[in-house]
């Protein structure tokens, strides 16, 4: 497997994303737990990212920057030098309820490059 690695602190082009270095995403459902209490917090997982300047966003039913709470936690590296971070989305329960689908989005400069969508009908509610 070959891997290549940026080693110049210059914002990278195509040649870059070479030897996987797109983050792969997993969306995490709220817990019903969490549901009970009236909230719902989703998170989303970036692993594998090279350069660390990937950002992270979420859209609702196909719908970015609506009445919700985004957070993302700061990019760790790995032994790898490959890059993994999170960012977390907050809605009410009632919110959660009504939505048909959240989409975590990994951009780099102006281009969306990989995405995960979690259908709320995916989540079992026990």
């Amino acid at each position: 497997k070959t891997v290549f690695i940026c080693v110049v602190p210059v914002l990278c082009s195509d040649w870059c994303l070479l030897g996987e270095a797109r983050p792969t995403l997993m969306v995490l459902p709220p817990s019903n737990e969490e549901l009970q209490q009236g909230k719902a917090t989703l998170v989303c997982l970036a692993n594998k990212g090279f350069p660390s300047d990937w950002s992270l966003a979420w859209k609702v039913d196909g719908i970015s920057g609506g009445s919700w709470e985004e957070s993302r936690g700061p990019a760790v590296m790995e032994q790898d030098a490959r890059y993994s971070w999170s960012s977390t989305l907050r809605l009410s329960a009632d919110q959660w309820m009504k939505v048909g689908s959240v989409t975590c989005e990994a951009t780099q400069g102006s281009q969306t490059l990989v995405s995960e969508t979690l259908r709320r009908d995916q989540c079992s509610q026990d």
